[in-house]
């Protein structure tokens, strides 16, 4: 089928909730993708931070084919060898104790807050006669998912407001705002749940004094801590996780996008003392953890370790925002060069620039993203090298000064 074709299908049965680039991808090998023309792309946003090891990667392609010969799904009610192992790697990984797998992210954080009204019910059945407890906390500009819960906690107002009236007893607090946290929290609270490098939000990084303070107040009010590592996570940031930067350990933790390569995967950590307040019947799923995702899981872990991928992300990724911080000295446009790892964000003057360069990479061959209206973000394939980083500077420098030159910046009604 030709684009077109594909595009009248589609407006004419699809529900209409994307607004899809126009280009019609075929394949996928290493850092690139290919449309139906057999055009190549470099693809600086692997599927939004799930193609992590990049396409048709042999270890991985050959465990799908492996295990698809043998057994692709069985129900939660029987076992398969591959759920107790893939939860022994993450819980060595991240310092938690049990896992739960789910199909999705979205899933994932609502098991999340299910359980951290679970274990507020627990404690406070046998409290001495404290009042309810079942306030979460989340942050402005946080985005966590598009079901009920995730919602919910998700800030702004165009993803709630149409689905309204949402999930009770959510409160947002300022974005890194020690002070502000301190006013929102008392003994009501039963869990905060953040992400420690918001993604949506613009790839913006909580200061250390905020998550320790977080991680306190949580400790005193006997309220959950609940690490959003949907996007962060597995490496990402150059760490398991993002909140190893910060030397703290959650209580809950969601991870999906990356951990099965692109098939429907994802997972809650749990400390043990959470765990004890589920039993079986509170919680399940028909296809979370089923022995394919595990398995392709479980290789691309072995994959990550043997290839030392954290170590080349950090140098990868130092690499890379050096080199946009020093095209942020050759452009007054670029406001902000932030991130971690390999999740990098660029702030850029305004909306419509973002616009511009995100079509015009996109032109050149080159995938991006825009978020939060004026960023462009960056979250490559953990394999990609100096010199794919170097050609995505290099347009980035082209697009850049063409886009200043057509469109002057205007300043107090004044061009400059």
């Amino acid at each position: 089928m030709t684009l077109a074709q594909v595009q009248k299908l589609e407006s004419k049965l699809l529900l209409a909730t994307y607004d899809r680039y126009p280009v019609l991808l075929r394949k996928g090998r290493g850092v690139y993708v290919y449309d139906d023309r057999g055009r190549r792309y470099l693809d600086m946003l692997s599927g939004i931070g799930v193609n992590s090891l990049g396409y048709s990667h042999p270890a991985i392609t050959k465990t799908i084919a492996r295990q698809s010969k043998l057994l692709v799904h069985t129900s939660n009610l029987f076992y398969h060898e591959y759920q107790g192992l893939l939860a022994a790697a993450l819980t060595k990984l991240s310092g938690m104790d049990r896992a739960f797998f789910t199909n999705s992210g979205a899933e994932a954080w609502e098991g999340a807050l299910k359980l951290a009204r679970a274990y507020a019910k627990s404690k406070t059945n046998n409290s001495n006669g404290k009042g309810p407890k079942f306030r979460i906390l989340a942050l402005e500009n946080a985005f966590h998912g598009r079901t009920f819960g995730a919602l919910a906690t998700t800030h702004k107002e165009k993803y709630r407001a149409p689905f309204d009236p949402g999930l009770p007893g959510v409160h947002f607090v300022k974005f890194d705002d020690v002070a502000d946290l301190e006013r929102s929290f008392d003994d009501s609270v039963c869990a905060i749940g953040f992400e420690f490098v918001q993604g949506e939000g613009g790839v913006r990084p909580l200061s250390k004094a905020f998550v320790e303070t977080a991680q306190r107040l949580a400790r005193k009010h006997d309220a959950l801590l609940i690490a959003d590592e949907i996007q962060s996570g597995l490496g990402r940031t150059g760490r398991w996780f993002a909140y190893q930067h910060y030397g703290i350990q959650p209580d809950l933790v969601t991870i999906a996008k990356p951990i099965a390569g692109g098939l429907p995967l994802g997972a809650l950590l749990v400390s043990e003392k959470v765990a004890q307040c589920i039993h079986p019947g509170m919680h399940g799923t028909t296809f979370g953890g089923g022995p394919l995702g595990c398995a392709v899981a479980l290789q691309i872990l072995k994959t990550m370790q043997q290839e030392k991928m954290l170590s080349h992300i950090q140098k990868t990724g130092s690499y890379f925002i050096d080199a946009l911080d020093q095209l942020q000295g050759r452009h007054s446009s670029i406001r902000e060069v932030r991130g971690l790892g390999l999740m990098i964000g660029m702030e850029l003057e305004s909306a419509d620039l973002a616009k511009t360069v995100h079509k015009q990479m996109l032109e050149r061959g080159i995938i991006l993203n825009r978020t939060d209206e004026t960023v462009i973000r960056f979250l490559p394939p953990y394999i990609i090298k100096k010199q794919h980083v170097d050609t995505v500077v290099r347009e980035l420098d082209r697009v850049l000064s063409h886009a200043q030159v057509a469109t002057p910046a205007v300043v107090q009604g004044r061009t400059k």
